[in-house]
Parts: structure tokens; sequence; C-alpha cells
């Protein structure tokens, strides 16, 4: 298998011009990759970078996740300027991190977006993280160019009880209109894990869940619309971009991950 190369230019591994899929998969560095795209041609940008934590996401390149904290950081933040300058007027980009770097690029990012949320990603584990306080969520920012162009709230259905099935929490008066029209969508996401469970991955790695995407690009996206993805993956952005009837750009460093992106989407 291909090594990658953080060094090299980027390559388009496959082009997609059917009626259904539209858009290009590109192997190379996420950074050299934003530079290539035209000012304001993104409608929907995601930014799911690695977090600097030495994860190996590839045997041959074990060091691909684990940059001195300057260089990372001053690397994370051209990420999001040159994000910022190719979406267009009303596009909406989300960065997908831990709480404290989208703290630090947040700030950064108002110069050139609006904020709009700081969405919690609730996580599940509850294992203790030595003498600080347990995190509890993985943060995900919303901003936009302007008033979004798009912005749609999604309702969600009230939870349940698994075992006997009647509703976990009392809406008193306002139950009829909870049973009929369901529950606004807030700023906290409890209804789905950061980590994708092991049965349902398409690489070792550890993958976000498909819902989240489906969520974001229902908030967002629009038919015909470009959507941007420096750090595809295995692709699960891309196939929802995909079925919301988007175009899409979207890049990965790793050979391997573009080869599963192409195979979901039937190349």
């Amino acid at each position: 298998m291909r090594r990658a190369n953080p060094s090299s230019d980027p390559v388009v591994v496959r082009t997609f011009q059917s009626k259904r899929v539209r858009g290009r998969i590109v192997q190379g560095e996420a950074l050299k990759f934003l530079q290539t795209l035209p000012d304001a041609s993104a409608d929907l940008v995601f930014l799911d970078p690695p977090f600097n934590l030495g994860k190996h996401y590839s045997p041959g390149d074990r060091y691909l996740d684990k940059k001195p904290p300057g260089v990372y950081e001053a690397w994370l933040f051209e990420i999001v300027r040159q994000s910022a300058r190719v979406l267009k007027e009303g596009g909406a980009l989300y960065l997908y991190h831990m709480p404290v770097w989208a703290m630090r690029v947040g700030s950064r990012l108002e110069d050139q977006l609006v904020f709009r949320h700081w969405i919690a990603i609730s996580m599940k584990n509850g294992f203790v993280r030595g003498r600080r306080l347990y995190p509890a969520h993985y943060a995900l920012l919303f901003f936009t160019k302007g008033a979004p162009t798009v912005f749609r709230r999604p309702k969600l259905k009230p939870a349940t009880c698994r075992h006997c099935k009647k509703l976990i929490k009392d809406y008193g008066g306002y139950l009829s209109i909870i049973e009929d029209k369901g529950i606004n969508l807030s700023d906290f996401w409890e209804d789905l894990s950061p980590v994708r469970h092991a049965t349902t991955k398409h690489r070792k790695a550890n993958e976000l869940p498909s819902k989240l995407f489906e969520r974001i690009i229902q908030m967002s996206g629009r038919r015909g619309g470009q959507y941007v993805d420096p750090f595809a993956g295995s692709g699960s952005g891309v196939v929802a971009a995909v079925k919301a009837g988007m175009r899409f750009a979207a890049c990965d460093l790793l050979p391997e991950n573009c080869s599963i992106v192409c195979k979901r989407l039937g190349a």
C-alpha cells in the first residue's frame, strides 16, 4: 500500500460525473487541497481535522497525528482561514474538535465569519481523566459567512424508555404538541455517539456517525450546492451529501481512505 506523503501535491483519485454522483475525490494534504479551491465556491464546509493526539491512522505513518503544538496550531489556523475563504456568501462551516481547540479556533474564525452555535456532542464512556473533570462532550462549531442562505431546524422524536417504551420526560401540557410535531433540535446532541461502533465502521480508525452528517446537511445543505470536506476519512460526509443531491470536493491524506470513499460511492 502506498504511504501517505504530507508534502505531496493533491492528486485527483476519481472524478464522478453521473446524474446521481457529482464531485471528485482527492488524495493529498488538506491545506494544499483547500488552496486549490476557488474563492466563494463552497456552500458547506465540514472540518474534522486530526486532534494531534498521536493516534496511528496508518501503519506506515505513525507520526502523522503528532506535530509540535506550535506547528499544529499554525496549521489548524491556516486550515480554517482557507476554509472561510472558499465559502460562498451565506455558506456554512462546521468544525468538529475538542473544546480547548474549538475555543482557540473559534476566536480566529470570528474575524471572517459569523458565529452561530457551539453544539455539544455528548460522550458516553465516563472514563476518569486524571486530575480533571471528565470531558463529556466534543465541540461542533457552526459559523456562516453573513446571514445563512439555508437554515433548517430539525425536529426530533421524544426519547422513550427502551424497556417500557414510555416517554422519559414529562412534557406536561405540551405533550400533545410534542407527540404531533416533535422536539426542536437544541445545541446539545445526546442522541448520537461521536464514536461509531466497530461493527459499522469502514476502517480501523474512528468514524463519526452518518447521522451527524445527515443532520448537518439537513440544517445547512441544499440540493445542487457544493460540499467540501478536506478530511474525508471513510467518506460518511460525502455519502450524506450525495444522498441530499449535493456536489462535493473531498480530500484525504491516506490513499486507503480515498479507496474506501470511492467504493462507498459505487466506484
